[in-house]
């Protein structure tokens, strides 16, 4: 996969006299898992919406899949969605809910798809029972479940872990691991860790405008600079800046050492390994060693 999945050029959306979102243009290539950031008021739903084809843009180009998503019906089947918010019909039992939600995306197999996907998220014991009954973590599951019915090419998720406890979250990042390159994801998300960590590239929105997007290397600079967290001893900086390939140093807050290099020249892992060694050389303690900035971070530093 290698052509762009979903496509955003100024596109722009009014409600009244409010810009929601300004002009945002970026691109999403087909099997990439693509974060959308920003605060409260951001834009960050509202661009989220019109992708999924929920609300129309006041201007501009936004193509998915190389359809117009205003376009009534074009998104059938393509698309699988799981709102922030999701409310399942409480007195509806799980199984035919998912079954009933197949029959209307004209699946051949409704029933068999429903329980696949209810096997993908690791509930299949709940077929019988009516959402009412859910908790709210296996609910957002189910919710899930019915945004994979039909294996569509692109997946939207929107807080996917929001208020579910660390053991279903990490499960539910690792479908979505499982995901991208088959799928494209787009992530919707507060949580800059997992976005960080699942994300091939992502945009940054601020008071509707978009104010970066770009790899997640690229935007925490994995690809020009490490840190290094020290514990104790004396950091030898015109030792570590003399070395190859090291284009600059310096300590930075809370004892940490960040060092700049050639991406170019030398690879990441040859000058990492070159600093690591010259500080234990020098009786420096480290307590750990990270690629770039954290991504949270970044956004600060935009937002």
């Amino acid at each position: 996969m290698s052509g762009v999945a979903i496509e955003l050029k100024d596109v722009s959306k009014h409600f009244g006299e409010k810009r929601a979102v300004d002009h945002v243009t970026f691109d999403v290539l087909e099997g990439q898992c693509y974060g959308l950031i920003g605060p409260n008021g951001a834009g960050k739903t509202t661009t989220f919406s019109m992708m999924c084809g929920f609300l129309f843009p006041t201007s501009g180009k936004l193509k998915v899949l190389g359809v117009n998503p205003s376009d009534p019906g074009v998104l059938k089947g393509k698309v699988g969605v799981l709102p922030q918010d999701a409310i399942l019909p409480p007195m509806w039992p799980v199984g035919a809910l998912l079954t009933y939600l197949g029959e209307l995306s004209g699946l051949p197999s409704p029933q068999t798809e429903a329980r696949a996907v209810l096997e993908r998220v690791q509930l299949p014991e709940t077929w019988a029972v009516q959402c009412g009954a859910l908790s709210h973590g296996m609910g957002k599951r189910v919710a899930m479940a019915q945004a994979l019915m039909g294996s569509p090419p692109v997946v939207f998720l929107d807080e996917p872990t929001a208020g579910l406890d660390p053991k279903i979250a990490a499960s539910v990042r690792a479908l979505i691991r499982e995901l991208k390159g088959q799928h494209t994801v787009v992530v919707s998300s507060h949580n800059l860790q997992e976005l960080e960590e699942l994300c091939d590239a992502t945009a940054i929105l601020d008071k509707g405008r978009l104010v970066s997007a770009a790899t997640m290397a690229e935007m925490t600079g994995a690809t020009a600079e490490f840190r290094v967290q020290v514990a104790s001893g004396a950091v030898p900086l015109s030792e570590v800046k003399a070395l190859s390939g090291c284009r600059d140093a310096k300590v930075e807050a809370n004892n940490v050492l960040c060092v700049h290099f050639d991406g170019q020249g030398v690879k990441p892992e040859e000058i990492i390994t070159r600093v690591v060694k010259l500080l234990a050389e020098r009786n420096v303690l480290i307590l750990g060693v990270w690629r770039g900035k954290r991504l949270e971070e970044k956004v600060l530093q935009l937002t």
